[in-house]
């Protein structure tokens, strides 16, 4: 581990293995519209790009959601994000500062989408950044898990170099799926995204929206 992942992991929230990578984003994903597509998100919702890093995914989700609520721990990345989105005249986006665990505080109200994009893998404690999740979706609404397939780095390169994070950082989408079931999350679906990566698909379950309505 470099110095600067060092100082990064020293951040408090910062989870582990989750910088935003240099160059080769735009390489990996060069259709972020379709992944998004596949992970769930449809038009007209209300989003969450939760560790947005520099909005590569937030673009992209705001182009298809009526609003987007984007979220990171880095304030510098929050401020590549919003040039991103601003050379692109969107506006319906605001930017937060903190951390993912307090998700649902840092929202005003419950939205239908949440994507965790390539971060998911360095929550120390999975379970509980899924219960803020859950806190901040609406019943019915969806948590998009993307993550690196546990294959080993050297396995992953990306312009001939491997990229992301430690081998054994790595999740199965079943170990994914029991961390995010634990918060009371349904596992609806597990797509996969070439070349290296999966999505799992959560959805808070529709009878909450009964209790929550009920005197």
């Amino acid at each position: 581990m470099d110095a600067a992942r060092v100082a990064m992991s020293r951040i408090p929230g910062f989870f582990q293995g989750t910088e935003m990578p240099d160059g080769w984003w735009q390489a990996l994903w060069p259709e972020p519209a379709k992944v998004l597509a596949a992970v769930g998100l449809t038009r007209g919702s209300d989003a969450i790009d939760l560790c947005c890093g520099d909005g590569w995914f937030t673009l992209p989700m705001a182009q298809a959601a009526r609003h987007v609520f984007a979220i990171d721990i880095d304030g510098k990345m929050l401020e590549r994000a919003s040039w991103r989105l601003a050379e692109h005249g969107v506006t319906h986006c605001d930017f937060v500062e903190g951390d993912a665990h307090d998700v649902a505080r840092l929202v005003p109200r419950p939205v239908d989408f949440v994507l965790m994009a390539n971060a998911f893998h360095g929550v120390p404690e999975p379970a509980r950044l899924a219960r803020a999740v859950a806190a901040a979706l609406k019943p019915g609404g969806t948590f998009a898990v993307v993550n690196w397939h546990r294959r080993r780095r050297e396995d992953t390169p990306v312009l001939g170099e491997p990229r992301g994070p430690a081998s054994e950082m790595r999740m199965t989408p079943e170990a994914t799926a029991a961390a995010v079931e634990r918060a009371g999350l349904r596992l609806r679906a597990v797509v996969e995204l070439q070349p290296y990566h999966y999505g799992a698909v959560f959805e808070k379950p529709v009878a909450d929206r009964a209790r929550s309505t009920t005197p």
